[in-house]
C-alpha cells in the first residue's frame, strides 16, 4: 500500500501504519448473477484469512453489490453505506464512541450495508434505503442471517458478527475482535 491509496481513510495518529495495510483484489458474485472484481484494504495480519472466507462466499454464490476501498467515497462511512459498498479499513472511531473502530485497525469488514443495516436498539436505522432489511431472519439476496453460512464462514476464522450484539445490531459488520 502507498499513502496515496489511502489518502482519505488514513491519517497520522491512526492505530495502524500504512505499511501494515494490504489491498486484496477478489472476484465475487454480483446481484446481477455475474462475476465482478472488488478490492478491500485490510490489515496484513488478517489478509489471508479474509481471502479464505471470500473464497467460501464465492463458492456459495453469495452476492455482493459493490466492493471498493472507502477512499472511493473520500473516507465517508455514510456515503459508502449509501452506495451499498462492502468495505474494510477506515481510520475512524466506532459508531457512537470516541474509541477506535476495528475498521481503524483494518480488522473489520462491512458487507452489503443496505441489505445488512446498522439497527439501533429501538429498531430504527440511519439509511432510508435499508428500511426493508431491518428485521431478521430475512430471505433476500445478499442478506446475512443469524447462524447462516456467511456467519459460519467468519466464525471459522474466529471473527464475530455484529448481528449477535445485544441492543444495537450491526448486521453488516464482522470483526476479528467481535466488536
Amino acid at each position: 500500500m502507498t499513502r496515496d491509496q489511502v489518502r482519505y481513510s488514513w491519517r497520522p495518529g491512526c492505530p495502524v501504519q500504512v505499511s501494515d495495510l494490504r489491498m486484496i483484489t477478489m472476484t465475487h458474485w454480483g446481484f446481477d448473477d455475474k462475476i465482478h472484481t472488488g478490492r478491500l484494504v485490510v490489515n496484513k495480519d488478517v489478509a489471508d484469512d479474509l481471502v479464505s472466507v471470500f473464497k467460501r462466499l464465492y463458492g456459495y454464490r453469495f452476492p455482493i453489490r459493490k466492493m471498493e476501498p472507502i477512499d472511493a467515497y473520500k473516507g465517508s462511512d455514510f456515503d459508502s453505506i449509501e452506495a451499498n459498498n462492502t468495505s474494510a479499513f477506515n481510520c475512524r472511531a466506532a459508531t457512537g464512541s470516541t474509541s477506535w473502530s476495528e475498521h481503524a485497525y483494518g480488522r473489520a469488514i462491512d458487507i452489503n450495508p443496505r441489505e445488512n443495516p446498522y439497527v439501533y436498539a429501538d429498531g430504527s436505522n440511519a439509511h432510508r434505503n435499508a428500511d426493508a432489511y431491518v428485521k431478521r431472519p430475512l430471505d433476500k439476496p445478499g442478506v446475512i442471517n443469524p447462524g447462516d453460512r456467511v456467519v459460519r464462514a467468519f466464525e471459522s476464522i474466529g471473527w464475530g458478527w455484529g448481528g449477535d450484539w445485544s441492543g444495537a445490531k450491526d448486521l453488516q459488520h464482522f470483526s476479528k475482535s467481535g466488536r
